[in-house]
């Protein structure tokens, strides 16, 4: 009897796990508040085993995926229930330029339902900040302020740290712009470098005060202005940072949070308990709305991250796993048309292509195809992206940067240093040619430049031929170098600026036409599915084992300690990439990567 009932009493906590705990109730004069922790992303990188990993560890695995924003958002402009919208950001960390104006313009849309929004953090930086401005009313901490200082990149580089060690990067790339791998081979940015990023950061810089400006309803130029007028201007108000920004109407309240709970439980009035204003979360506010969608619809791929060979992770772009999901959703006779979400700095080219070629199986097939580029889709993410029926990209999207190199680090010198020789026998002269422990044989190089050379011809090549241009023009618009969706158009090498929606509002003209009428098809996110019980035991084995003692699973790539964290930070990111690049099963693969991401 005693077992039965821990059977019974188990299985009722797993329904109740399972299909209650998501149930919340909603009451009218709701207000849905957007407390947003962490960054904005397309997918949230990593499964459910490392979020559980990172929380044990005490780690931050926080995003915000900016199409649950976007939904949250539109199904509260529409909910009776939903009165207003807070807009918490002291946790926000940003994201790309384009997913910022996405997320903007989600805000705008809500607007025009005659709801307002609220926006409040301790102070805000300029990412935070973007979203801010598009509310209906901005309140900032009495002691906080509003800090936009401009964009910028500040990049280490190692040559010389490489030549005391005895280290040669051999750096072999096409393209006078390509500038991925300069950090290893120069001692500052190159002259090519420093143009192509001030051609695209002034016009990004422009594209954010316009937004924040036109949002606002400042003059025009005035945050540039603003900016211009520091230190002085603090100093003539005492230095209260908070005061100053008032004065300039960047907010509109200098206000405690206490302060605000107690102006919207006036306004919308007490939960149940009395304690704070009637209030949803987003995600729980979501859950609450869930419809599966069955039946003809568009499918939508998101392609985030580095484009590795093999299978990836969500949040990573594996070349087998991202076409193995085209394909399925192409011989999928409910799918109408593909749309890829594609943000991606590139990675191996071989991958890419893949890619690239199950997209024009699908198209061959009668599928339309339509890409829309996030914040970035350079190098082999524009190579992913190029063949398609139509491509999308934001006016702030990073692309191009059509160019590919290779690298091979070798350590003849640091081995000379330590006293340590290398010899033995070899058959032929390719046998071990690649050794790091020795000076890079010329013959290899000439290899590993044959094969770049003709790795960025087919890519300019493929890009020719689908843009519809000479392959000359192509070459004179490629050298590695980046442009802004805006720039990309004006180009030829993306078709039209306009946002996801845009896009998807596209593949169902589309589909419209080849199906004689129009069609109000619904999207469906393609990706792994995981049930709520794996998700359940997942988590559970997870939290166990790490109760147990278990090893399960350090990082990848520890950080480096003794470092300040924005060091640590940078000098992590340039040597987790070039790990992976030494990590490839090919010895002399050559790389499309673009280091190009831009965050303001």
């Amino acid at each position: 009897m005693g077992l039965v009932l821990l059977v019974l009493a188990y299985g009722m906590g797993m329904v109740w796990f399972l299909y209650l705990a998501d149930r919340v109730a909603i009451a009218d004069h709701t207000v849905l508040v957007l407390d947003l922790k962490g960054a904005l992303v397309e997918e949230s990188a990593g499964g459910l085993r490392d979020k559980v990993l990172g929380e044990l560890q005490g780690e931050s695995t926080d995003s915000v995926r900016l199409r649950d924003l976007q939904r949250a958002l539109a199904l509260a402009a529409k909910d009776p229930r939903i009165d207003r919208v807070l807009l918490k950001l002291d946790g926000f960390k940003g994201g790309g330029m384009a997913s910022l104006r996405e997320a903007a313009g989600a805000i705008e849309m809500f607007k025009t339902s005659g709801k307002p929004v609220m926006a409040w953090s301790a102070a805000y930086d300029q990412r935070q900040y973007y979203l801010a401005a598009h509310a209906s009313q901005v309140a900032v901490h009495p002691m906080g302020t509003v800090f936009i200082e401009g964009f910028g990149r500040q990049r280490n580089y190692y040559k010389e740290a490489l030549d005391k060690l005895g280290i040669e990067a051999n750096l072999i790339r096409v393209g006078q712009y390509k500038s991925a791998g300069e950090p290893f081979v120069l001692s500052q940015p190159s002259a090519q470098a420093l143009k192509a990023e001030a051609h695209v950061y002034d016009a990004l810089w422009k594209l954010y005060t316009q937004g924040i400006e036109q949002a606002r309803k400042l003059p025009p130029g005035s945050v540039v202005q603003h900016i211009d007028s520091l230190p002085g201007a603090l100093q003539a108000v005492q230095g209260n940072a908070g005061q100053l920004v008032k004065d300039w109407k960047w907010v509109d309240q200098l206000q405690t949070f206490e302060s605000l709970r107690q102006t919207l439980m006036d306004t919308v009035g007490k939960d149940e308990d009395g304690k704070t204003f009637r209030q949803v979360g987003f995600k729980e506010y979501l859950r609450t709305q869930y419809k599966p969608v069955k039946g003809e619809h568009i499918a939508v791929i998101v392609a985030q991250g580095e484009i590795g060979n093999g299978r990836a992770p969500a949040g990573k772009i594996g070349g087998l796993s991202t076409s193995d999901l085209i394909r399925t959703a192409t011989e999928d006779e409910d799918v109408k048309a593909i749309v890829l979400r594609v943000n991606s700095p590139g990675g191996s080219a071989f991958a890419s292509e893949l890619i690239r070629d199950q997209l024009r199986m699908a198209r061959d097939k009668g599928k339309p195809v339509l890409v829309s580029m996030g914040d970035v889709a350079a190098s082999g993410g524009y190579w992913i992206a190029m063949s398609a029926d139509q491509v999308w990209a934001d006016a702030s999207t990073i692309t191009g940067s059509i160019g590919v190199f290779a690298m091979l680090p070798t350590g003849e010198g640091l081995m000379r240093k330590l006293g340590v020789n290398t010899g033995g026998y070899r058959t032929t002269w390719l046998a071990g040619a690649y050794d790091p422990r020795k000076a890079l044989d010329p013959r290899v190089q000439a290899l590993v430049q044959s094969s770049v050379e003709h790795i960025y011809a087919d890519f300019i090549g493929k890009a020719a031929q689908a843009r519809k241009l000479d392959v000359a023009q192509v070459d004179a618009l490629a050298q590695g170098r980046i442009w802004t969706g805006a720039q990309a158009q004006a180009h030829g090498l993306v078709d039209r600026v306009g946002s996801f929606n845009d896009a998807v509002e596209a593949a169902r003209e589309l589909v419209g036409k080849s199906a004689g009428a129009n069609s109000p098809l619904p999207i469906r996110y393609w990706g792994p599915q995981v049930s709520k019980l794996q998700s359940w035991v997942q988590r559970y084995w997870v939290q166990a084992a790490a109760h147990l003692g278990w090893n399960v699973g350090p990082s990848e790539f520890a950080p480096i300690t003794g470092l300040p964290g924005a060091v640590n930070a940078a000098v992590a990111e340039d040597f987790i990439w070039l790990k992976a690049l030494l990590d490839q099963a090919q010895p002399f693969a050559a790389a499309a990567h673009c280091l190009c991401q831009i965050t303001p």
